[in-house]
């Protein structure tokens, strides 16, 4: 789940002149033209009452009667959370009022026994059955024909819209079938910023609004987005050079993707060889620390960088001139102190750093990077990072997030979509309130036009930005239709017609089952289970917790795991257990581990530490099957990614205090390979093969560059005592989600013995990047069914016998050997006794002087392993 804060809704001003409760709730659904379902209604006849109290003359005010009926088979698919609740039949007599009707103040309303009762109708269900078909076929935003642009804007139950073009109001035609206003314009309309002028009934303020109010199709964006832009993306004027003849690195099936999940402003705003510190800009900067780095990453085998929201957000001022600064000497204030967090807390919401997980605009690159935030500036180089990180072998995943938006209701100039169609665009709860279990106002994909803008969203960022894969954020809480019509859609494209190949894209996302939408309550969601089969990842937490140990919201951090000394070096937390509980958890976890090797294969069938046959999908891993991908692709593996504590500052807490910062380095290169070396698509958060901190805190979303900020080039880096900085000792993190994990961190945080030298931070990368390189040419990684990974994969050593600490693995010509314990170990498979193995060339003669002191016995199959170090061996 994405860290973004959760951003408080405007509040909702109760109608006015309208019957008790009118507004206060919206307990009855209208689904579509012949159904109503209200929440609470007594079995008896009722009415649906449209028209304001107090309108003009001449305003249509009436009746829609509603007589006691049941849901269709058809319509409790659609509604299964509805299917408990009261239904009614719409009069077949009124049916046609429903058009003017959602133009209206409309409530539902019933006399009962305890005297009238009246609510509000929530009515997104029968305007998709009235518009959807026809609309969800519409252009809309501006589309240019010849060179004159048509803008169009979905507002179906607006009374009127008009465009404000420069200042000037220029009238809308409504086309009554779809629901849709348009106007075309001249070429001079080119470049000029506009805004839609809707009036409309807005049930949460209770009275006609008139919104001006961006375009939820925009292009491009004045500064701050106070303004759309009429631009044409395929105009030339907006292709750098080179565009349209851009070669791609070549693509990568999903299942062998290796990712770098990179944050734009973290990548460069501290990078001293940068010349464009902070913006898209700094990806054409070839010579600089960060592109070097980056370079060398995908010369190992790295695949796509995976950017953190760069669509345009509401929580950064986007002119550098608005952005504040802490104003204190944060260098000079002690490793453990309270103070920099406070300072950085005080300029938190008006600095330049945000992760961005608060859309504003979802079709337009965000200002914030750009060399100037007001024009086209950020079209253009948006697409020169594209041809920067293209031109060093890279292809580019954006994090896409159309789970929710900034905010809703009528009075944040941050909610747009629910200042043109109030109620719609947005999930809403039973009685009528907007959804947060995603932390902010959730949107509904489910809704024909909010699937459709996602759908519509995302091939814009293919098309006309050459983007390579997207990440969906909180994936769960989108219909699984939704992402498959979006696969659908990109599939079609073709590099003939439009300039890419939309086959090679990639789609993970994280496939959380949480909240309203959990367990296909209102819908089959895209969650880890249901996406299996389909070529679209989801993250996977079951490698990942076994890997680091305990889980993300443990109340005490120093839980170990298989890479951070569970048991085989303990840290003497209580909550760990005694030595028998340890050993327990661990062999457990080696088993998560294994699955998590196999790409999370559900079918994959394999002896357990206990000795029992069984499948991926027996092994538990909190009440739910470890195992449950389809085919190698279905399930990404990661140890750390921007969410929750960085790897180094994960085992910063869970291994023995006076664990020497070397060591620390070789633990976190064995976490970093049970997810490199494992089948199916990898991701590795920016750093992490660099040690990686920021400070031991946990949710950095805006905790700005003090906290954030990469340092590539460890020699250009400030220095305290001749130490790296990789962000450790930065001062304790914030408060706000780090005060109750302060009295373990501040210890640790004081401990200079904690923070690496430059060559144990190069070190690292260079194993990790030797890992990469193994991956990368080894055709074993690459397996694309579960068939052949159950032929070509095993565990020889899994049972009760196996040891606490070791992993061995058996891939094809290859055997691999993660020993996490702190002594050197010897693993003899028998099996093997006489055929020639020796140690991976790229590791006998690779950046690792103590893995290069692996063996192997043929004599008797064993291979021995230093401490804490993955070896590769592979037969002759």
């Amino acid at each position: 789940m994405a860290g973004a804060a959760a951003l408080a809704l405007p509040p909702q001003p109760r109608a006015q002149a309208a019957p008790p409760g009118d507004q206060a709730k919206a307990e009855a659904q209208w689904i579509d033209r012949t159904t109503v379902v209200w929440k609470g209604a007594q079995v008896a006849d009722a009415q649906m009452e449209f028209g304001e109290p107090g309108a003009p003359t001449g305003r249509t005010a009436g009746r829609i009667r509603l007589t006691p009926g049941t849901l269709s088979p058809a319509e409790r698919v659609a509604y299964p959370h509805l299917t408990g609740y009261p239904a009614f039949t719409v009069d077949p007599r009124d049916r046609a009022l429903a058009p003017t009707a959602l133009r209206e103040r409309l409530i539902a309303t019933q006399r009962t026994t305890d005297g009238p009762r009246t609510t509000g109708v929530q009515i997104p269900g029968v305007l998709d059955d009235l518009y959807g078909t026809r609309a969800q076929h519409a252009a809309l935003g501006p589309v240019f024909h010849a060179g004159r642009p048509t803008l169009a804007v979905w507002a179906p139950t607006a009374r009127t819209v008009a465009l404000e073009l420069a200042g000037r109001r220029v009238p809308m035609r409504r086309d009554d079938a779809t629901g849709v206003w348009s106007v075309r314009g001249g070429r001079d309309w080119t470049g000029k910023p506009y805004r839609y002028l809707v009036t409309v009934w807005a049930p949460s303020a209770g009275r006609t609004v008139t919104n001006a109010v961006t375009d939820p199709y925009a292009t491009a964006l004045t500064a701050n987005s106070a303004r759309s832009l009429v631009v044409d993306l395929a105009d030339p004027e907006l292709a750098p050079k080179g565009w349209a003849t851009l070669r791609k690195p070549a693509p990568v099936p999903l299942r062998r993707a290796r990712i770098q999940e990179l944050h734009i402003r973290d990548f460069s705003i501290e990078d001293r060889s940068s010349r464009h510190p902070g913006q898209y800009l700094a990806f054409t900067d070839t010579d600089s620390a960060g592109m070097r780095h980056l370079k060398a990453l995908a010369a190992a085998g790295t695949s796509h960088v995976h950017l953190l929201p760069a669509f345009d957000f509401s929580s950064v001022p986007e002119r550098r001139a608005d952005q504040q600064r802490p104003d204190c000497d944060l260098p000079a204030l002690p490793a453990d102190s309270e103070r920099q967090q406070e300072c950085v807390a005080r300029t938190a919401d008006r600095d330049g750093y945000n992760w961005g997980y608060d859309p504003l605009h979802y079709t337009v690159p965000e200002g914030s990077y750009a060399s100037d935030p007001e024009g086209t500036a950020r079209t253009v180089e948006f697409r020169r990072m594209v041809q920067g990180l293209n031109g060093i072998g890279l292809r580019t995943v954006m994090d896409v997030v159309y789970n929710h938006t900034a905010a809703a209701g009528q009075d944040d100039p941050h909610s747009v979509l629910d200042r043109i169609v109030p109620g719609y665009y947005h999930r809403l709860l039973d009685d009528g309130t907007v959804a947060t279990s995603t932390c902010c106002a959730g949107t509904a994909p489910e809704h024909t036009m909010m699937g459709k803008l996602v759908v519509d969203s995302v091939v814009t960022w293919a098309r006309q930005y050459k983007v390579d894969g997207f990440r969906f954020d909180l994936m769960g809480h989108h219909p699984k239709a939704n992402i498959l019509a979006v696969r659908k859609a990109l599939d079609a494209l073709t590099p003939a017609r439009d300039g890419v190949d939309g086959k090679s894209v990639i789609l993970y996302g994280e496939g959380w089952n949480f909240g309203e939408a959990a367990n296909d309550a209102r819908f089959v969601q895209a969650t880890q289970r249901n996406m299996a089969g389909t070529g679209i990842a989801t993250f996977s937490d079951r490698a990942r917790d076994a890997v680091r140990g305990g889980s993300p919201f443990d109340a005490d951090p120093r839980i170990q795991g298989f890479a951070s000394g569970l048991y085989t070096d303990p840290n003497s937390a209580p909550d760990n257990g005694d030595p028998a509980a340890q050993r327990a958890r661990l062999l457990h976890y080696q088993d998560l581990i294994k699955v998590g090797l196999t790409g999370n294969l559900a079918d994959y069938a394999f002896t357990d530490t206990t000795g029992r046959r069984v499948t991926g999908a027996q092994i538990d891993y909190n009440g739910a099957p470890a195992g449950y991908a389809a085919a190698p692709g279905d399930a990404l593996a990661y140890v750390d990614a921007h969410d929750n504590e960085t790897l180094y500052d994960a085992l910063a807490y869970k291994l023995p205090p006076g664990t020497p910062a070397a060591d620390r380095a070789r633990m976190q290169v064995v976490a970093l390979a049970t997810a490199a070396l494992s089948q199916g698509p990898a991701l590795s958060q920016a750093g992490s093969d660099l040690l990686r901190s920021k400070s031991l805190d946990r949710n950095s979303f805006n905790s700005g560059d003090w906290f954030n900020a990469l340092h590539w080039a460890c020699t250009d880096a400030t220095t305290r005592g001749g130490t790296a900085d990789n962000g450790f000792g930065r001062g304790l993190p914030p408060a706000a989600d780090n005060k109750d994990k302060w009295p373990y961190a501040k210890p640790l945080l004081a401990d200079p013995a904690l923070r690496p030298d430059c060559a144990t931070q190069n070190a690292a990368s260079a194993a990790y990047r030797d890992l990469l390189r193994i991956h990368a040419t080894e055709p074993a990684f690459g397996l694309a069914t579960t068939a052949a990974v159950q032929s070509a994969l095993s565990f020889p050593l899994s049972g009760p016998d196996e040891t606490p600490g070791v992993l061995t693995m058996r891939l094809a010509d290859l055997v691999i050997v993660f020993n996490a314990t702190p002594q050197r170990q010897a693993q003899t498979v028998p099996a093997l006794t006489g055929r020639p193995y020796a140690l991976h060339p790229l590791q006998a003669h690779g950046a690792d002087h103590t893995t290069a002191t692996a063996t192997y016995d043929p004599a008797s199959g064993t291979f021995t392993v230093p401490p804490r170090t993955v070896a590769v061996f592979r037969r002759g």
